[in-house]
């Protein structure tokens, strides 16, 4: 029997991400991170290259499970707009918002090629696209990659505008309307 060898990499990345996910990162330095976790900030250093590189890793791997997720409601769904519901509910959830911040803290740095953050641009559209379209193949559904990629640009601009406002309400009728702009079009 062949037992697999632990991941330092990954089990450190899954500590700095339960800790963050109850205290936050914004104002917490390497050095106070690293000791919250119990490893050193050079550590941290070694695994993610810097700061930004470890916000990349979190956010590569939130990113993850939330694709996973989406594939565990295309299981259950009778219909797309069943799933984009439900990947709403999950990703403007209040425990996730801390990660949802990340995700858009990390942006201008992978935008202006902090260093770490070169692979945080890879995933931040194809695999979505891609996971939508083996959901929507796997159900028989119409694929179309263009909407597919507004559904995602849409989610992310009603994220940012959650996080501007607090108003889960307004934000979850916004995207209740597009749904239903999108299946107008789609019966048209």
């Amino acid at each position: 029997m062949t037992v697999e060898a632990p991941n330092p990499k990954a089990e450190l990345l899954g500590k700095v991400i339960a800790h963050i996910s109850h205290h936050g990162l914004s104002d917490v330095s390497l050095r106070e991170l690293a000791a919250a976790v119990g490893t050193s900030h050079r550590m941290l250093i070694y695994h993610f290259g810097s700061r930004e590189g470890l916000v990349a890793a979190i956010v590569t791997a939130i990113e993850q499970s939330q694709r996973e997720a989406m594939a565990s409601l295309v299981a259950g769904a009778q219909e797309p707009a069943e799933v984009i519901r439900g990947l709403w509910y999950q990703v403007s959830a209040a425990e996730l918002r801390p990660f949802v911040r990340l995700f858009f803290e990390m942006l201008p740095h992978a935008l202006y090629g902090r260093p770490g953050t070169a692979s945080f641009l890879d995933t931040l559209i194809d695999p979505w696209v891609e996971a939508a379209m083996t959901a929507a193949e796997v159900n028989d559904w119409p694929t179309d990659p263009v909407e597919l990629r507004l559904g995602i640009a849409v989610s992310r601009g009603l994220l940012v505008d959650l996080l501007a406002t607090d108003d889960l309400d307004t934000t979850t009728a916004a995207i209740e309307r597009f749904i239903a702009m999108w299946e107008q079009t789609r019966s048209a």
